[in-house]
This record gives structure tokens, sequence and C-alpha cells, in this order.
């Protein structure tokens, strides 16, 4: 990759996980009134519009034949089918838990990438490497703190929906390069509406106020423009580069937990945090070449 294209992914990739943690806090916010199954199925329909426009401003063959296969080339199908399941879950897991604490389960992500490499894709991963990704995971540890205050299930739910989440990222590199970022966004968002429609199906509907429609509208296109950002810098930049600006989600999470509801993380979450994030830092700085080597399978 060209530095040029490595500043765009860097740029891409912080702006996307700033985007997914400002969806974040919009959700969680309108979620102590609407039914999560609800919330989660009004945002996608909204998500699927703003895509659907935006690739129509962009692509005037938007919704060719063409298009339609793409959104069910295998890939690209098995990264929707994988991202929809991990919104449902990793929300239901948000809405119930402070949200710096699942933002950074969710950051493991790297480091599940790096761990599922070695285990589903044939990578070698080196005993240096079993050990940062061990002490990432004591992080991951701190953070869901299992023995405070009693069993937090929800913290286990949210590591669940960031090990969809990991699945996900990895399907991208299997996707063909000729398939617009439009249709994997599209067939992302369509999916998760999908998925959440068919159980909100199963639960009683509660008016929604004009305030939680223009929030969920603000949610839909931060949601949108996280989408289009990740893959963005996905499929342009080293991940090497990249991999680290997934941290400044982090960051915002932070913030926004703490301007809103006034969470403020205990001292082993903010401990967990730090080596969470410094295990990440370290495996791509040493161990650079699985990302690319898990490419090139």
């Amino acid at each position: 990759m060209t530095p040029h294209h490595n500043r765009r992914g860097v740029i891409a990739m912080s702006a996307g996980m700033v985007s997914f943690v400002m969806n974040d806090t919009l959700v969680k916010f309108v979620s102590h009134t609407l039914p999560a199954a609800q919330l989660i199925f009004l945002r996608g329909l909204l998500s699927v519009f703003v895509l659907l426009l935006l690739a129509r401003l962009t692509d005037p063959q938007t919704l060719s034949r063409e298009w339609r296969q793409h959104l069910t080339q295998r890939w690209v199908l098995a990264r929707s089918l994988l991202d929809g399941a991990a919104s449902l879950v990793y929300l239901s897991a948000l809405f119930n838990m402070p949200m710096a604490n699942a933002t950074a389960i969710n950051m493991s992500t790297p480091l599940l990438i790096a761990l599922l490499s070695g285990l589903l894709l044939g990578v070698h991963v080196s005993m240096r490497n079993w050990l940062i990704i061990g002490l990432g995971f004591a992080g991951v540890l701190l953070v869901v703190q299992p023995q405070t205050e009693g069993f937090n299930g929800w913290a286990w739910v949210a590591l669940a929906g960031t090990c969809l989440h990991a699945m996900r990222d990895m399907c991208v590199r299997f996707i063909p390069h000729h398939i617009p970022s439009n249709v994997i966004a599209i067939g992302t968002a369509l999916t998760a509406t999908v998925m959440a429609g068919v159980w909100s199906a199963f639960i009683d509907w509660v008016p929604v106020s004009m305030l939680h429609w223009w929030m969920m509208a603000a949610a839909s296109l931060f949601l949108s423009s996280g989408y289009f950002c990740l893959i963005l810098a996905t499929r342009l930049a080293d991940m090497s580069v990249i991999a680290p600006f997934r941290y400044m989600g982090l960051l915002t999470a932070v913030v926004c937990g703490f301007v809103i509801w006034g969470d403020i993380p205990n001292t082993l979450a903010v401990c967990g945090m730090l080596l969470l994030v410094g295990a990440g830092l370290l495996m791509l700085r040493l161990n650079r070449q699985i990302p690319q080597t898990a490419a090139d399978i």
C-alpha cells in the first residue's frame, strides 16, 4: 500500500470508529424507552434507506442485476450474516452495561482476528504472539470483572458479539476487489434489519416520539458512515497501519459515557483497557505479517 492510501485508510478508520460509537450512544439513549428489537429494526430501515440513497448518488447502476448478484456473493453474504448476528448480540449487551466497558470489550477484535487466523486459517502463531493474545484477554477480564458485584452476564454477551465482529472482519479479506464497498455496506445493513424485524415480530411495540425518530435518523447516518468508512479502510490500507486507530472508538466511548450517563470506569476497568490497548498495539508492531498472510490464503 502507498503512503497516500495508508493516510486515507487511517482517516477512514478513525472516522468509522467515532461514527460507530456515536451511533451506539444515540441508540443506547433511545433504548431506555423502546424495546431493543423495535429500535434496531427501525434504525436499520433508516440506515438501509440512507445507504441506498448514497449508493444511488455515487453509482447510477445501484440495484442493477450485477449489484444484486454481488449481494449474494458467498463472502459478501457470509459477512452480512455475521455482522447482522453480531449487531443484535452486541447491542443487546450495550443496552444493559456501561458504554465504555462494552466498547473496550469490542476493542479486542484485532486480538481475536489474530487468534482466529491461527485457529481457522492455519496461520502460524508463535509462542510470543500467544502470550500477547493472553495478555490482551487478561485486560478483557479486568473490564468484564466476573467476580465484581456478582456475575455480569451482559459482559460475556458483549464478548460473544465481539467474536462475531472478528469473524466478520476476516470475511472482508476474501471478498473480490471488484465488488463495491457500497454493496457490502448495504448487504450488512439489510441483513441486520431483517434479523431485527423477525425478532421484533415476537414483542409488543411501543409508540415512537418525534425526538426518538430524529435520534434514530441521526444514528442511522452515523451507522451508515461507519459501515462505509470501516470497509473502505480495510480494503484501502495496510491493516498493520490502520488497526491501532480502532482505539479512537474507546476514547470516544469513555467521553460519551461520562458526559451523558456519568459512567466512570473503575480502576480495574481502566487498567484492563490500557492492557488491552497495549496488547493490541504490541501485536501489530511485532507481528505485522499475520494480517498480510491471512489475506493471502
